[in-house]
């Protein structure tokens, strides 16, 4: 395998048992190669969003491992703020800090995690806001924007780490419908510029626009996975019948 088609992401065996024995995720194993992007659908409480975190260490995994690489993520000997460093997430509910503008909340990992001085993290800080569309909101606080302009403004906050992959989980589940499509665009100009990325969504178009492979998870389980073909002819029952249901909703 050349170094171009080794993983930036390998999940093997993935276990996760939540106290109180909830088997939220069970034996899933996919890769993500460089610049590919893999989108996870499943309806809620299949594991989708467990997987991400597990992947960012927000989640202990019970069993099964995790690299960034050729790093073990989940090993105990890991670095967490390291990894987390490499590895951008966005959440559903955008985890802004509140009490900074827009340009503090961009350049706080810079100067706090990667060391850099308040000129330099300000001109990330910028390039990134101005690449979501977001240059005129710099100071502005999180509490004055809308639900869409506060989710760009986290993805401009992944991005201006330089991650080696970004992780969305449900990026527009919060979002009122008509500031769905400004996040999603964001998202897109990432998908053109060759960013790695595994995105957990629910909007099944957007998945076969930019996904490269899709997964399927139900039950914790990856129930089907391939091209975005699979979408247009699903082989299991399973498959079709959640896209059915999301058909008729």
């Amino acid at each position: 395998m050349s170094d171009e088609e080794s993983p930036v992401i390998s999940v093997k065996n993935l276990e996760k048992i939540y106290t109180g024995g909830v088997h939220a995720v069970k034996g899933v194993s996919f890769d993500v190669l460089p610049k590919q992007v893999v989108v996870i659908i499943g309806s809620s409480g299949s594991g989708k969003s467990t997987v991400l975190r597990c992947i960012n260490r927000l989640i202990e995994p019970t069993e099964g491992e995790i690299f960034l690489e050729d790093v073990q993520i989940n090993s105990p000997s890991t670095d967490i703020n390291e990894i987390r460093s490499e590895i951008g997430m966005v959440f559903q509910s955008f985890e802004l800090f509140m009490h900074l503008q827009v340009l503090d909340n961009v350049t706080l990992g810079l100067t706090k995690v990667r060391g850099y001085s308040k000129d330099k993290a300000d001109g990330i800080a910028r390039e990134v806001l101005a690449k979501v569309d977001m240059s005129d909101k710099v100071d502005v606080y999180p509490g004055q924007l809308s639900g869409g302009q506060k989710q760009r403004v986290a993805i401009a906050r992944s991005l201006a780490m330089n991650p080696k992959v970004m992780l969305f989980d449900e990026p527009t589940s919060a979002l009122d419908p008509e500031l769905i499509g400004s996040v999603l665009e964001s998202i897109k100009s990432l998908v053109a510029e060759g960013m790695t990325m595994v995105i957990v969504t629910h909007e099944i178009g957007f998945a076969k626009e930019v996904g490269d492979w899709i997964i399927y998870m139900d039950d914790g389980q990856v129930v089907e996975a391939g091209t975005p073909d699979i979408i247009e002819n699903p082989k299991t029952d399973r498959m079709k019948k959640f896209l059915g249901q999301i058909l008729e909703a």
